[in-house]
Parts: C-alpha cells; sequence; structure tokens
C-alpha cells in the first residue's frame, strides 16, 4: 500500500507547472469510438442521457446499447452479458474488459465479476460499450467486449440532491477550479438506501478528480478516481415463480450476507507529437459472503498493481498506423473460509467443510506489444488491420496445505473435498489477437458499410486457475477464444450490425456449482439502433436477435448434461429498448422508455425457463433557469412483477425480484 501512495504522489506531482491544453488529442486516446478506427460495433450513452436518466444501477444506462445485458442482482451487484449469455462464475468477468478512460481498472487476471460498481458512471462525460471481440486493439480481457466509463472534467460547480422510494437519497457535488494554468476538477456523489427487500440497504460513495493542461510541451490529464460501497446484500429467493409471491419477492432468506468494497485508481496521459504516455497505479479490496454457494463461505481479496500504456502515431498521405505497448505489474491475494457447516444434502454436507478453504498469494507481470493500421485503398475504400501479442505470467504461493483436504488435513467422504488447492507453481500464457476490416464509405456520403474479421483470446484468471474443485488440474485450463465475423451498416441516425461468432475453451459454471473448462458455443444475431428527432418529438431503439448456442457434448456423472445444439442458459433471444421523447418547451424534457426481455432458459439442459417480461419507465428534467433544474422518474411505471435475473441452481428455481414502482424527484444547483 506503501508503494502504491508513493506512486500516486509521482503522477499528480508532474501538473504543477501547466502551458496549455489539447483538448481534442486527449478525448481521442480515451475514446472507444477513435481507437475502433470506424471497422467496430460501439455504442454510446452520452453526458445528457446520462443527466437524463440519473442512474441507480448502472445497468438502466447500458440498457440503451444493442447487444448489451447487465443483470442486476441485489444492491450493486451485477454479471454482465455483451453479444452473449450472462456470464456466472468468479472469473466470467475476465471475458469483458472494463476501462476507465481507455485504462482498464483491473490488472489482467484479477477481474471482480461486479467490477462497474467501481466506476463513476453516475457523473460520466460518456459511457461506450465495444460489442464483440476486441483483443487486437484493447488487450486479452476484451475477448466478448470492452465497456469504457469517460470521466468528465467539471466546467462549473454545482450541487445536487435527490430522494426516492425505500428511503433512497443522494447528494451529489461538482466542483471546478484553477490550478495555475491547470483546469482541474471534482466530480463526487454520496448514496444510501434502506433498500426494498429486508435487510438490503447500502451506502455508496465515489468521486473522480482531473487535471488538465501542460507540462514542458506535454499535454497532461490527469485522474484519480475511487469509490466505497457497503451493502447488505440480498439472496435469491427461491421456488418457481417466486419473484410473483408477495410474501417472498421482498424478503431475504440471507439477511446475514453483505458485500463491503473499495477501489482507489490514478492515471496520467502524456501526449506530444504523436506520443501518448499513460502510467497508472490501482488498488483495490473487497470482502463478502457468498450466499448463493452451499456453506456460504467468506471472500476476501485485494490487488495492487501499477502499469503504463505507450503508444506512438504515425501518418501519412494514405496510412494512420499506431503500435503501442502495454506493462504492468501486480500482486492479488484471496482468502475463504466458511465459519459455520454446509446445511444440505449428505454430498454437500461432506464435500463442502467448515473451515479454512483457500489462502494464496499471486505476483505477477503482463506485457503486451500492439499496432492498428488504417489503409485508404481508395478513396472511398479503407482496410484496418490490427494486431496484438500478449505474455502473463502468474507466480503462485499457496499459504494452506495442498490438496482437497479440509484444513487440518482430514478427508472429506465422497471422494474429497470440493475445494481443491494446487501446489506453489508458475504459469505463463502467451496470446495473439488479430483483426481484418474494410470499410466503405459511399460517395453520396450517406453514411458507411463496414466487415470486420475478428479474433480475441482471454487467459484464465487467477480465481479460476488456484480456486480449484475437485477432479480439476491447472494445466486442464487454457485461453479462452473468440473467432467472429460482423457486417455493418452505419449512419448518422442508424446502426445495424449482423455478427456470427465461436468460443472454445469457455469456462464457465454449471448449474451445480461445478466450473466447466472445455466448452465450446457458437451465436449469431442481429442488432439494431437508431434515433430520431421529429420537431419536438424524439425516437430510438436499441434491439437485439440472437441465438447462443452450446457446440459440445457434456455427460458427467451426477453433473448437469449439455447437448450440442441446446441454447445456452440465461440468453434471451430477443431484447429491446425503446423510448420516445418530448421536448414540452425549450427546458422541459419527458422521455417514456418501454424495455422488453424475451423468455430464456435458465439451465443448461433446457428444462427450466423464466417468461421474461415488459418494463415502462418515465422520466423528466425541467431546466428552470440557467443555475436551478429538477428532475423526476419513475421506473417500473406500471408496476410490473418480474425478475431482473432468474436461474436455477442446485435444484432450485432462483431469483433476484425487480423493484416495484419506484418514484424519484430531485434538483440541482449551479453557483
Amino acid at each position: 500500500m506503501r508503494a502504491f501512495v508513493y506512486v500516486i504522489g509521482c503522477l499528480f506531482a508532474a501538473p504543477a507547472l501547466a502551458e496549455e491544453i489539447a483538448e481534442e488529442v486527449l478525448v481521442e486516446a480515451r475514446s472507444l469510438q477513435t481507437r475502433s478506427g470506424d471497422g467496430a460495433s460501439v455504442g454510446y450513452v452520452d453526458e445528457q442521457e446520462v443527466e437524463l436518466l440519473r442512474p441507480t444501477h448502472i445497468s438502466e444506462a447500458l440498457a440503451r446499447v444493442p447487444g448489451v445485458w447487465i443483470s442486476r442482482g441485489s444492491g450493486h451487484e451485477h454479471l454482465t452479458a455483451i453479444r452473449s449469455e450472462v456470464l456466472t462464475g468468479a472469473g466470467a468477468c475476465g471475458a469483458f474488459l472494463f476501462l476507465e478512460d481507455g485504462v482498464p481498472i483491473r490488472p489482467t487476471g484479477f477481474c471482480n465479476i461486479n467490477n462497474l460498481f467501481e466506476v463513476n458512471s453516475e457523473q460520466a462525460q460518456a459511457l461506450e460499450v465495444w460489442r464483440g471481440p476486441g483483443s487486437a486493439v484493447l488487450g486479452g480481457n476484451a475477448l466478448r467486449g470492452a465497456i469504457n466509463v469517460r470521466t468528465r472534467l467539471p466546467q462549473s460547480n454545482r450541487i445536487g440532491l435527490e430522494g426516492g422510494a425505500y428511503g433512497y437519497g443522494q447528494a451529489r457535488v461538482e466542483l471546478a477550479a484553477k490550478l495555475g494554468d491547470f483546469d482541474a476538477g471534482v466530480a463526487a456523489h454520496s448514496t444510501r438506501s434502506n433498500g426494498w427487500r429486508d435487510h438490503t440497504g447500502y451506502e455508496q460513495h465515489k468521486m473522480s478528480a482531473v487535471a488538465e493542461g501542460a507540462l514542458g510541451g506535454w499535454d497532461v490529464r490527469a485522474s484519480l478516481t475511487g469509490s466505497a460501497l457497503h451493502q447488505e446484500t440480498g439472496g435469491f429467493v427461491l421456488g418457481t415463480d417466486a419473484y410473483r409471491d408477495s410474501a417472498l419477492r421482498d424478503s431475504n432468506p440471507n439477511p446475514e450476507a453483505y458485500r463491503d468494497a473499495w477501489a482507489l485508481r490514478a492515471a496520467v496521459l502524456f501526449s506530444r507529437e504523436g506520443w501518448r504516455v499513460t502510467p497508472y497505479a490501482r488498488t483495490s479490496e473487497m470482502r463478502f459472503i457468498q450466499h448463493f454457494l452451499p456453506g456460504q463461505p467468506i471472500e476476501e481479496n485485494d490487488q495492487t498493481s501499477v502499469g503504463a500504456l505507450v503508444a506512438r502515431d504515425f501518418a501519412g498521405a494514405r496510412y494512420a498506423l499506431t503500435v503501442g505497448t502495454q506493462l504492468e505489474a501486480f500482486n492479488g491475494t484471496l482468502e475463504e473460509f466458511q465459519p459455520g457447516p454446509t446445511v444440505g444434502s449428505a454430498f454437500l454436507v461432506a464435500t463442502r467443510p467448515q473451515g479454512q478453504h483457500y489462502d494464496y498469494d499471486v505476483d505477477g507481470y503482463s506485457v503486451a506489444a500492439y499496432y492498428d493500421l488504417s489503409w485508404q485503398l481508395a478513396d472511398d475504400w479503407k482496410l484496418l488491420h490490427s494486431a496484438r501479442a500478449e505474455r502473463l505470467h502468474y507466480d503462485y504461493d499457496n499459504r494452506m496445505l495442498v490438496g482437497n483436504s479440509r484444513d487440518d488435513g482430514t478427508v472429506c467422504g465422497f471422494g474429497g473435498c470440493l475445494y481443491t488447492r494446487p501446489a506453489d507453481r508458475d504459469d505463463d500464457y502467451n496470446d495473439l489477437a488479430g483483426r481484418l476490416g474494410v470499410v466503405w464509405t459511399p460517395p453520396s456520403g450517406w453514411g458507411e458499410v463496414y466487415a470486420t474479421l475478428g479474433t480475441g483470446f482471454r487467459p484464465p484468471q487467477a480465481t479460476e486457475l488456484y480456486r480449484l474443485q475437485s477432479g480439476q488440474l491447472v494445466t486442464d485450463l487454457d485461453s479462452e477464444r473468440i473467432t467472429a465475423l460482423e457486417v455493418g451498416v452505419r449512419t448518422p441516425h442508424l446502426e445495424l450490425v449482423a455478427f456470427s461468432q465461436k468460443v472454445r475453451n469457455f469456462i464457465f459454471r454449471d448449474a451445480q456449482g461445478f466450473n466447466v473448462s472445455d466448452g465450446k458455443t457458437k451465436s449469431h444475431g442481429i442488432e439494431a439502433s437508431f434515433d430520431v428527432e421529429l420537431g419536438a418529438h424524439g425516437l430510438a431503439l436499441a434491439a437485439t436477435w440472437a441465438k447462443h448456442r452450446y457446440d459440445f457434448n457434456s455427460d458427467p456423472t451426477g453433473r448437469e448434461v449439455i447437448t450440442r445444439s441446446d441454447t445456452v442458459d440465461t440468453a434471451p433471444e430477443l431484447m429491446a429498448n425503446l423510448r420516445w421523447r418530448y421536448r414540452w418547451s425549450e427546458g422541459i424534457t419527458q422521455e417514456v422508455e418501454v424495455a422488453y426481455m424475451d423468455d430464456y432458459f435458465t439451465n443448461a439442459e433446457n428444462t427450466r425457463t423464466y417468461d421474461g417480461h415488459t418494463v415502462v419507465n418515465w422520466r423528466a428534467r425541467w431546466q428552470v433557469s440557467q443555475a436551478f433544474s429538477v428532475h423526476a422518474r419513475v421506473i417500473n411505471l406500471l408496476d410490473r412483477e418480474y425478475a431482473d435475473r432468474a436461474d436455477f441452481a442446485f435444484g432450485n428455481d432462483r431469483y433476484f425480484p425487480a423493484m416495484p414502482r419506484q418514484l424519484y424527484v430531485g434538483f440541482d444547483y449551479g453557483f
């Protein structure tokens, strides 16, 4: 921790003697839209939409991007899907890269399934989503896509208060200042709620501080961001359609569950004459009860890392080339302890013992080199080519007994304990990803057409390698890989994309809670989005139709059966988000949103289903004066009973029920 504080001090000592700003260069370096080179599907939620939405959870904002489903859990927990089913398991988050201003928020190998609650999306300049494999441009964990939160430099001073249902309250502040020749600002907010289910209250605090200026001929953008979360966590309600049972839906079968977490990140972007250098440092800690597992073990984890992104841009008459590298070093630890005995079947009781399950430390590093090339083949044709080579090294230190015994060395029944601890070891993963695409811009200028063939990878996460289960060997795991083809048409108001992709070495958790490490899936689908203005009216749509299927057979004894061509669970075929906006006057805007979720299977055997839902939300904002505005919204306007997440595991239908109708009202005041 002392080293991390030192690094932060070094990073923020730089902006002391400033000269001037080149904002366009700084924005481009932080933007996925720019880095995609027009050859990828990048969704965008801008600052104005974020202000209108005032999301209490990031899922409310990213529902506006086709192909994306952030499945909401209890409090600020979530699972992610980008052109995929909702992925579960400790390492499933490794399939998605989460960034802040273009810098990953966690080191490779140490993702958190709930990573997005660590970023200040509520006060962002923009939210961007790269859909499909982005490993060739962004790095290994962008296997299925990436989410980038661009921090905002406040331009004025502002305070805001908001209140809502179930004891919800939020206070936010934005402060802008001049520090010498630097423009600086802080955006922060603090939120609390009693929770609508029993014992599900939370407190959350976030901040982002930004300074922009120039130093010694370098344009500089420095940022410091942090978050802290304390929540009482609600468990699944059990039983078929339990989310519709008024006696169950607001109950909490796990009132003892909680999640405490904090994170801190610092980065500085230096830009000059085609060079971009971004040193960064990150640290986080988390403690929570795994209430979703038999025995409810407690996990504690932390990670600290430092690194740098270095890129050099070259430009000629017909080409633009970026060559870059990324270096980082990291340390992470994990402990898992079960304070009480497991309750359930004889098998569960015998194989999930009380006591210490895991205690390990991992040091390591990653190094990557890449290039992005854009070549103007003709006036209206452009060729894109990207490639990235990445090496990841883990140095694992087991601080417990080796094997799958209890922590005192005694042997479990039914062939051994579930929890398996490998001996100390080093592991290396060397991966390559590439992208080849063309972009056609017709002479009429109505838009562009693009086609891209790309590959991606994501190395196993530390939790997948060293928190093993009975019968698993660390050597069984290889990097997940994806091959994808997409063709898209894009105009200023419309985007239509068709995609097809295959994943191999798929690592996931089955309905019995076991990790499967050699799966294959195949997917294809169509995404559509448009946003048009018709006088005072506006109409916007984000819709996805997709099929996700297993591409392998698995019939292990006593485990879930998986059959080739069956539908992947938690993967609805159709999702749609339709919005109608209306400007009553120059200062008053309202919006009605209709969100549709198709039915889907909740287990890999395709024997259990969730019926889907349609939800209506309403939002409005009134700019009373230049300094004062009020806003209101009603979520779940028709008070539908539905589930944010439906699941089947350990023989039970399980649900996170969605909140009933909620009203929120607030104001902002500039000074």
